[in-house]
């Protein structure tokens, strides 16, 4: 297929991202020595500057400034005064929300309407956070002992810090951050590598919020880098907290590092998620659902459809309406700031590859391409990566199916029972997200209860993507069994303490233990 789109040039590109930066207030990095590093964007596929990117040395000193700033002042700032600075970079994101979103779009490829929600995302997990700020709440519970009271109190960890993924490179950063800080907790944060530019952006708003509401200095650092500066954080003992987000290989390197400290880890890793399709289900809504689903970002979510799991009685008309939505999707492939677009490109080579790859292995495990999985635009942008998404119909779920490949890829598989299907569902090591189509509300029960999906997020009859703030965001098995953002997850960033207070002048013992 003709790629139907005019890519802007990358020197364009470079001058709105600076712009960009400069209405956040960003400014390069100094020169410290560190290795150099790179901006680039998978628009074009090619570099847009050169970075400073910190080291050991550089992290070493982020982490002793944000120890510092919470020992001697943010802990012992009141929950709500600590909101009045979060409030404040709310305040700064609504001004900003164009000017971050537009980052967002050239580093991450997402297109307009996406990279817009993600910092929509950030603007109300602020709201939810400042809300938190005077709801931290801890329990008074029934003393057996006459005269004492007995309660938990909630207090903040320390230093946390942050690793986060390309994908999105701003949101989670949020949802950590806003949480961390009404907490009473300081920030150190390593951005993707390959999204250094959105995190100079945040770390400025957050900075002028700081400023504006009389923070201390020091109580959020970026470090740009790669693997070193990663480490830092992951080995440092005063670093209470790793929350970090990205592949299983990556958390299974990270856990027994932090966990041979007996630091605390809050992982968010792969997904590989599921849709079952009940012959009940309304397809219209399965359509939109499964397409939104697989195909958004590109496929580069870790909430992104990848199995469909239908009934057999209606696979092949869900089939058949798949294939003809994913052929409407080929017009609309390119330029993400286009507002036409609805599929931008692949992060980078690597990505399409590993596509390529998975779809090689799925022809040789009995699977049929059914539409999609080309690379198109190669001829306008050689080093970037704009693919047709892939829908494929397997015989089963065969090994290549119960791995996560990052791109738009969605398996199609057939079953007979319900018990068959959450018995597919389930059969993966991962565990984000998943959803049930179905108009028969005693299988909608089943999907959610404990003999259901064994996933930490449950979906009926809406997609697998689009989580809200609200709810506490994260997954079982080898996703890691993180959770972040709403909820009570809050609970995640500080440690509590059981208090007795003795105020009735004796001393009895618990249980009835006397002595003396």
């Amino acid at each position: 297929m003709p790629f139907t789109t005019t890519l802007p040039d990358t020197a364009g590109l470079a001058e709105r991202a600076t712009a960009a930066l400069e209405a956040c207030g960003a400014a390069r990095l100094p020169d410290d020595g560190g290795a150099p590093g790179r901006a680039r964007t998978p628009i074009t596929g090619e570099e847009l500057f050169r970075l400073d990117f910190g080291t050991a040395k550089t992290t070493e000193q982020a982490v002793t400034a944000a120890d510092e700033a919470f020992r001697r002042v943010w802990r012992d700032t009141p929950a709500p005064v600590r909101g009045q600075l979060v409030r404040r970079l709310g305040e700064l994101l609504r001004e900003h929300k164009q000017d971050l979103a537009d980052l967002v779009t050239i580093e991450a490829g997402k297109i307009r309407s996406e990279a817009a929600g993600e910092v929509q995302e950030m603007i109300d997990v602020c709201d939810f956070a400042v809300g938190l700020s005077r709801q931290l709440y801890g329990r008074t519970m029934p003393s057996e002992r006459p005269g004492h009271r007995l309660m938990e109190t909630w207090h903040p960890l320390g230093v946390v810090g942050v690793i986060t993924a390309f994908n999105f490179p701003v949101a989670v950063w949020s949802w950590n951050t806003a949480i961390a800080l009404v907490c009473g907790n300081t920030v150190v944060w390593k951005p993707s590598d390959t999204t250094p530019l959105t995190a100079l952006a945040c770390d400025a708003l957050l900075r002028r919020a700081a400023a504006d509401t009389g923070a201390p200095e020091g109580l959020h650092r970026v470090v740009l880098g790669g693997r070193e500066v990663g480490e830092h954080l992951v080995d440092d003992p005063r670093v209470a907290l790793v929350s970090a987000t990205g592949s299983v290989a990556m958390g299974r390197a990270v856990g027994p590092r932090v966990s041979a400290r007996l630091g605390r880890c809050l992982l968010e890793l792969g997904g590989n998620n599921a849709a079952v399709v009940a012959p009940s289900a309304d397809l219209d809504l399965v359509v939109r659902g499964s397409v939104f689903a697989a195909a958004g970002t590109a496929g580069q979510r870790c909430t992104s459809l990848r199995r469909l799991i239908v009934h057999e009685d209606v696979a092949e008309e869900v089939t058949e309406r798949l294939a003809g939505a994913y052929r409407q999707l080929r017009e609309r492939i390119g330029d993400p700031f286009d507002d036409g677009t609805l599929v931008g490109p692949l992060i980078s080579e690597r990505g399409h590859g590993a596509m390529q790859d998975a779809l090689d292995r799925a022809r040789a495990e009995g699977g049929t391409v059914v539409t999609g999985g080309g690379r198109v635009g190669e001829d306008a942008a050689p080093g970037a990566y704009y693919v047709e998404p892939a829908l494929v119909r397997m015989p089963g779920q065969t090994p290549v199916v119960e791995e996560e490949t990052f791109a738009p890829i969605l398996y199609v598989m057939t079953y007979r029972t319900f018990e068959e299907a959450v018995e597919l569902h389930n059969g993966v090591p991962q565990g984000l997200s998943s959803a049930l189509f179905t108009r028969d509300q005693a299988e909608a029960e089943r999907f959610v209860s404990a003999a259901g999906s064994d996933c930490g997020i449950v979906n009926v009859n809406i997609g697998t993507s689009g989580a809200e703030i609200g709810g506490a965001f994260g997954g079982e098995k080898e996703t890691g069994g993180g959770r972040e953002s709403g909820s009570d997850s809050w609970k995640a960033y500080m440690r509590r303490a059981t208090n007795t207070v003795n105020y009735g002048g004796g001393l009895p013992l618990a249980q009835g233990v006397e002595f003396l």
